[in-house]
């Protein structure tokens, strides 16, 4: 599919998806009472935990938020990451009801705080989007790539192209989660494929959750090696 024909589609279907919204009342995603027209009320948006000082490579805190000493004496294969939050609760009963029970409704909300942490950092935007890619095995099971559906609303919002084909992840490998941080890097060794000539493109990589950014590495080295200019996450 074009991204003219995906963007058309996208903005039909934000299009009835609002029209629904301001004729039915919402109920908080979190707490059940009433948010008008969004996801979540104003109150438990407020409450969220929010990252404190981090380094703008890996997102880690650090005192100031300066660069830390792992990316100083190691860089990493990105340039930068931006979290909306930390991986905290709620936030985390959130990504596990959007990931794992299809709460699709959730990929605007997680796409609006990215956008919103962008724009605080007056970031110019990239050129292009890509989405973590799902092993194909994986990606049957659950029905969809929640990466990719934040990353599709973002493109939108953004009106940049997202890479819907070229890039994949051609080695099934155990689920990140269940390994211990020091096997993570191992397990993602040359999973990932693109076959994009993206010379002297600036590129950001969506996911729904950084633990240790072993993928989102692996996947920088893999878009470096198609020319891409700088990978951020």
């Amino acid at each position: 599919m074009s991204n003219f024909l995906g963007n058309a589609l996208d903005n039909v279907r934000r299009g009835a998806i609002d029209v629904a919204r301001r004729a039915l009342p919402q109920r908080c995603e979190l707490c059940a009472g009433s948010s008008g027209a969004d996801l979540l009320c104003r109150g438990c948006t407020r409450s969220l935990p929010r990252l404190g000082p981090a380094c703008p490579v890996c997102a880690l805190p650090t005192p100031g938020g300066e660069v830390c000493g792992r990316c100083l004496s190691s860089p990493p294969p990105f340039e930068a990451t931006i979290a909306a939050f930390a991986y905290a609760f709620p936030v985390d009963r959130l990504m596990h009801a959007f990931k794992y029970h299809g709460r699709l409704a959730l990929a605007e909300w997680g796409a609006r705080a990215i956008g919103a942490e962008w724009r605080s950092r007056t970031r110019a935007l990239p050129q292009r989007l890509v989405a973590l890619p799902l092993a194909q095995e994986r990606q049957r099971e659950r029905g969809y790539n929640q990466a990719f559906e934040i990353a599709r609303v973002l493109a939108r919002e953004w009106r940049i192209p997202l890479l819907r084909g070229g890039v994949h992840r051609h080695v099934a490998a155990p689920p990140q989660a269940a390994l211990p941080w020091s096997e993570r890097a191992k397990n993602v060794r040359g999973a990932f494929a693109c076959e994009l000539r993206l010379e002297g493109l600036s590129v950001a990589v969506v996911d729904d959750v950084m633990t240790t950014g072993a993928s989102l590495a692996e996947l920088a080295k893999t878009l470096k090696r198609a020319g891409a200019a700088r990978v951020e996450n």
